[in-house]
């Protein structure tokens, strides 16, 4: 990998002598198991998924800078509109191909270039009615670049086009969003270097309630509502003092599954597919890894729900597209539950020492813990941002200068073991910004693993693939 693509940003001298090895932090600590049969009762009151060790920091940066590259300036031209195609149409775009990232619809990425045929390219599409472009995933593999067959449309919505008077160099910074997915059919390179492909718009099947049909208006409500009361339970301790109070709520007999006794399936084969308690079962998980993610927070529609899961976890190119190809929003969740329910560390791609874990995912932007950004060199790095790490190194001395994060100084940092570029350290440079320091390590070079729980704290630990 080039310099310039480790870099955040682009000008930076490095005394030789400034390289640290040993700052590194150790994290240790994998999210406890949590069941995924429903209760007998309904516990409120407590927190039941809490994880002790999970590193507890109060935040007070501005968590919408981040989500709104405020490092791109503040000059940036907005643009409105908002193009919605039709489900299994086919159309040719122009294409972008991004090495380690991926766009799920809903989710920004930003894109600065200063190749010629690329910015005339951008231009046109922003003078275009629908201001529309795709967004494929590349990789080398085997001597030999592969183009996803996988991809996004990205609407731009803001744009800044720029001129150097001496040179007479155009550049140009935009902002997009992802919108819909779509299968790319076929592709070609037209005389000036440009990527057309043609394309077929992918829809999103949402699964309905099988067994509501089966469902009369009375059992409906008798379903939704209980007159049964709730009984509550408490703690003490051999002096008296209460230790917890528990609300235990029963649940009534008759539940909108009951019904499934009359189909040719049992009740557990609707709730693996019910919308409702999908969801509820990925918020859940969501809370092992990032405890200060309110469910209220996160997407109430299953369908943006499971793009926002598909973006935010730091898997590799392969599991990410497969999660992305699937059609179904309840289908993307399962599996994306199943994903989390193995993942518990995250390794170097090409060395695989562990790096984080997942109960040190946090989010320092709106938008989620995982977000794209780039870089004055126009590299765009999907970087997901973490409380710790280990077996790092870090490589030259703190900058600010066009920090993603505005008041945190960057610093790259590297495997300790292979040397290859893993993100970067941010630290702080104002008192009253919490936390004080943070990792931020690029997606595309993690990879997700299962730790070995039957080795004892004093080896080693081992790691799996997840899949």
């Amino acid at each position: 990998m080039a310099e310039d693509e480790m870099l955040p940003f682009l000008e930076i001298n490095v005394p030789p002598d400034a390289a640290d090895s040993s700052d590194s932090d150790s994290d240790g600590s994998d999210p406890n198991e949590m069941g995924e049969e429903e209760a007998d009762y309904v516990v409120e009151g407590r927190a039941e998924h809490s994880n002790p060790s999970k590193v507890s920091s109060s935040t007070s940066f501005d968590s919408s800078l981040p989500s709104s590259h405020t490092y791109l300036g503040t000059d940036l031209e907005e643009i409105s509109g908002r193009t919605i195609l039709d489900d299994d149409s086919e159309m040719e775009f122009p294409l972008v191909t991004l090495p380690g990232t991926i766009l799920v619809p809903g989710h920004v990425i930003p894109l600065y270039s200063h190749n010629q045929h690329e910015v005339a390219m951008l231009k046109s599409v922003v003078d275009s009615p629908h201001k529309t472009f795709g967004v494929v995933a590349l990789r080398f593999d085997q001597h030999r670049h592969i183009i996803a067959s996988i991809g996004t449309t990205a609407e731009i919505y803001s744009v800044k086009n720029e001129t150097d008077e001496a040179s007479g160099i155009s550049t140009i910074t935009v902002l997009a969003q992802g919108r819909q997915r779509f299968e790319l059919i076929e592709y070609r390179r037209t005389i000036t270097g440009v990527l057309l492909g043609k394309i077929r718009i992918l829809p999103d099947a949402e699964l309905g309630n099988a067994l509501y049909p089966l469902q009369s208006s009375a059992q409906r409500r008798l379903c939704c509502h209980s007159d049964r009361e709730e009984d509550m339970k408490v703690a003490m301790d051999s002096k008296g003092r209460i230790i917890s109070c528990v609300r235990m709520k029963p649940r009534s007999k008759l539940t909108r599954f009951s019904n499934a006794n009359l189909t040719w399936w049992p009740p557990w084969v609707y709730k693996m597919y019910d919308t409702e308690l999908v969801m509820k079962r990925i918020k859940t998980a969501l809370q092992k890894w990032d405890d200060k993610l309110h469910p209220q927070k996160l997407p109430s529609d299953a369908t943006k729900l499971s793009y926002w899961v598909t973006q935010n976890i730091p898997l590799d190119d392969t599991l990410k597209l497969h999660l992305l190809s699937i059609n179904s929003p309840i289908q993307r969740l399962r599996c994306a539950l199943g994903i989390m329910d193995k993942c518990s560390v995250f390794c170097c791609q090409h060395c695989n020492k562990d790096i984080t874990g997942m109960s040190s995912i946090f989010s320092m932007s709106v938008s989620g813990p995982l977000s794209a950004y780039v870089n004055p060199g126009g590299h765009v790095h999907e970087t997901v941002t973490v409380h710790e790490a280990h077996n790092l190194s870090l490589q030259g001395r703190p900058s600010t200068e066009h920090s993603w994060f505005p008041g945190y100084a960057w610093t790259i940092a590297q495997c300790r073991h292979c040397y290859s570029h893993m993100g970067w350290k941010f630290t702080a440079t104002r008192k009253e910004l919490q936390p004080r320091k943070f990792w931020g390590l690029c997606r595309s070079s993690l990879v997700p693993g299962m730790a070995d729980l039957n080795e004892g704290p004093e080896q080693e630990s081992s790691w799996t693939p997840v899949m």
